[in-house]
């Protein structure tokens, strides 16, 4: 699908128009979590409420650029890919976007599967199959150092909102629903330790390790290389389960996987 030049710096909020800003919409395998390599209809979204410096979709966040597409034409296009059951709604942020609950209210009434993928920051009530909640860890936050455009001014912004407890617990208590982080390395263990505890203390929904996921920092299978067998011994040694990038394994870095 092509993409226009439309580019937002920030895109804390949803743009005011009608529709979805849509980075991009394929058919590929689903390569992350309990339904990894399940063939899959992936709509992105544009725009983000925070800024991870290693982010796998630059431009929907530091960079965003898209297409402003109609609900019906975005369903069009999921419905041309014939062999697919499953969607999943990712970013950037989808559920910054009001108009995410009217396309996944649709796809629920033609009977999609749906998986929304979300950094747990936000909740909306809507039809969803599987929420994949991605809680950024302190390791994510663009120091200047790490800041992908050199300028660090992301850094409190980021470090203040990419924690919400309560949209977070109310994310799992709602919905069938998976808590993915990303590991950077084992810094980040004791951090995942003490927020998946908070996100029991505080939900009604009872969160068994196994569906706490461990996934390696890479977005090149050279990058993989350097983070996966580090990950995987983590998760073995936590009780975890471990998920692969498996789209990163297939493709490396290309667009559109």
């Amino acid at each position: 699908m092509p993409v226009s030049s439309t580019n937002s710096e920030d895109s804390d909020s949803a743009p005011d128009q009608e529709g979805l800003p849509i980075n991009e919409l394929f058919y590929s395998l689903q390569g992350e979590g309990r339904l990894s390599g399940m063939p899959t209809v992936f709509v992105r979204t544009s725009g983000c409420n925070l800024r991870c410096w290693y982010c796998d979709s630059y431009h929907t966040s530091w960079e965003p650029t898209h297409a402003q597409m109609g609900i019906e034409e975005i369903v069009e296009e999921v419905q041309s890919h014939e062999r697919a059951e499953h969607v999943v709604l990712t970013g950037g942020e989808p559920l910054i976007h009001e108009d995410s609950v009217t396309l996944l209210e649709e796809l629920d009434e033609l009977g999609y599967h749906t998986t929304v993928e979300t950094n747990g920051t936000i909740y909306r009530d809507c039809p969803i199959d599987l929420v994949s909640v991605s809680p950024k860890l302190a390791s994510s936050t663009p120091t200047p150092e790490r800041d992908p455009k050199g300028e660090g001014e992301w850094e409190e912004r980021h470090e203040n909102r990419r924690i919400d407890i309560d949209a977070l617990s109310s994310l799992v208590d709602a919905y069938d629903s998976q808590l993915k982080f990303v590991v950077t390395g084992p810094d980040d263990l004791p951090e995942i330790e003490e927020l998946v505890e908070r996100v029991r203390t505080h939900a009604t929904t009872s969160i068994p390790d196994s569906e706490v996921l461990l996934m390696p920092e890479g977005t090149t299978r050279e990058e993989l290389d350097k983070t996966r067998n580090q990950t995987a011994e983590l998760a073995m040694e936590h009780g975890y389960r471990y998920t692969p990038r498996l789209h990163v394994d297939l493709w490396n870095d290309a667009p559109g996987t």
